[in-house]
């Protein structure tokens, strides 16, 4: 029996449109390493930056010189999304911003305090206008694949 070519480009089509993938097309895009989700971000201006760090040295403030990985990723949506791979197991922790302006650091007001959003791993948090440690963020990594979710304070 033969398909034809036009048949056949119709069923992809149809089956893209549909949202109704193929199981083996999600299990390609499925690889081992850290994967943030960013959700609910203020506007679509500039764009988010995820540092990964290794080590406390530098976290979070100077992640251009020590973050051991640093993903800068376009803000679709309100949202985005940083993808670390080729991770060794190991202990890590994440900063995130947004750098609505692009001039690759977090701005701060008069004050000191952040302007642009900010976040970080396991859920910590800034107090008194001091940035958490690098212990109050650490996380876990086994070598397989962790998914996050980490939402930005402005």
């Amino acid at each position: 029996m033969r398909v034809s070519h036009r048949f056949l480009w119709l069923a992809v089509g149809a089956l893209l449109w549909s949202g109704h993938l193929p199981a083996i097309a999600v299990a390609q895009n499925a690889c081992a390493g850290i994967h943030v989700v960013i959700p609910n971000i203020k506007n679509n201006d500039g764009a988010v930056a995820c540092a990964l760090f290794s080590k406390p040295e530098g976290f979070p403030g100077k992640f251009m010189r020590f973050a051991d990985k640093i993903v800068m990723t376009k803000i679709e949506g309100r949202q985005a999304r940083c993808d670390f791979v080729s991770i060794e197991p190991g202990t890590y922790a994440l900063a995130v911003i947004h750098d609505e302006n692009l001039n690759g650091e977090l701005d701060t007001n008069f004050w000191g305090a952040p302007a642009e959003g900010y976040g970080f791993s396991s859920g910590a948090k800034v107090s008194m206008f001091k940035a958490p440690s690098f212990s109050d963020a650490q996380l876990s990594y086994d070598g397989e694949i962790l998914d996050l979710e980490i939402s930005l304070k402005y």
